[in-house]
């Protein structure tokens, strides 16, 4: 006999898939407690750098119960943006992968939106929020602990099968659901990515410094790069994608299926000169409706300059 909690579980993940996320699982919304710890040590040794916003809502990251009242289930979900073709000139600098298309907050908060609604129509008066790495969530233990995959050593949630290319975002709502368990770490004696990071931001397995990291410099460090930084940027300009191309687990990425993912169609053909004389006018064209524009021209133009230093 299938009970409500199960039913309503199948039905929410189902139409998931329909709406063309990757993976949804569910976890109870309550206390991090593993978690509270770690996060209260990587804060006090000012592994954040210059992102203040990590010491906000401390208690809010720790529990969805402070975030959406009456919370009961965290429905995590992945989407898939693992691209068909990278940038063809192998000396341009490097744009992270998951910035090739239109900013995913916009992507997924329609998805997310829609899934809402789903679940209002079929299930009834159900209410929540939903979350898209713009709030107080820890997005990678939620989607561990609903069972989409492990923490791996570089700190991106893995999956068997699938990799870790992928988009994590949240519904957190006031429906008692049938949990999903958590799958176990199959990181095994691999190093690959605290090897290769050019950093050498991955201090211990699953510790990264992220005032070291490659991403934090090029997208959210506002003042300028510091020198001594210079020539082990491994030529990224927006984002970083080392510690995950190593991975042997992406050895099993399939390309996307999100159009609205897809890159400007410019972009992937800008030689490295072109990058280097790039105006404004190009920039907006190339980057309208893309994640990039967070570091704005200047931004992007600053990390380009460094890496010609």
């Amino acid at each position: 006999m299938i009970n409500n909690k199960e039913k309503n579980a199948q039905l929410i993940k189902t139409e998931a898939k329909r709406l063309g996320f990757l993976s949804c699982g569910i976890s109870k919304a309550e206390f991090l407690e593993v978690e509270a710890p770690r996060l209260e040590k990587w804060l006090k040794n000012n592994a954040h750098g210059e992102m203040k916003y990590m010491e906000n809502h401390f208690d809010k990251r720790l529990d969805p119960t402070k975030l959406v009242d009456d919370s009961k289930s965290v429905i995590s979900l992945l989407l898939n943006y693992y691209p068909s073709e990278v940038q063809k000139d192998a000396t341009a600098p490097k744009l992270s992968k998951y910035a090739y298309g239109n900013d995913y907050h916009h992507v997924i908060k329609t998805k997310l939106k829609e899934l809402t609604h789903f679940i209002q129509e079929e299930i009834g008066e159900v209410h929540g929020r939903a979350f898209v790495d713009s709030a107080p969530v820890l997005d990678k233990a939620w989607a561990a602990k609903s069972g989409l995959g492990w923490i791996g050593k570089h700190s991106n949630l893995l999956t068997q099968q699938v990799g870790s290319f992928y988009f994590i975002a949240e519904l957190i709502i006031d429906l008692d659901l049938q949990y999903d368990s958590i799958t176990t770490d199959h990181c095994g004696t691999c190093t690959a990515c605290i090897d290769a990071c050019p950093t050498q931001a991955i201090v211990e397995p699953y510790v990264v410094d992220g005032s070291k990291c490659i991403s934090y410099f090029t997208i959210e460090l506002k003042d300028q790069l510091p020198t001594e930084m210079k020539g082990q940027f491994d030529d990224w300009m927006f984002g970083c994608d080392v510690c995950q191309d190593v991975c042997p687990w992406n050895k099993f990425s399939k390309p996307h299926k999100e159009p609205l993912f897809n890159p400007h169609p410019e972009l992937l053909d800008m030689t490295k000169k072109d990058w280097e004389e790039i105006t404004e006018d190009v920039f907006k064209k190339v980057f309208q409706k893309s994640a990039v524009k967070r570091t704005k021209f200047s931004g992007l133009e600053r990390n380009i300059k460094f890496l010609k230093e």
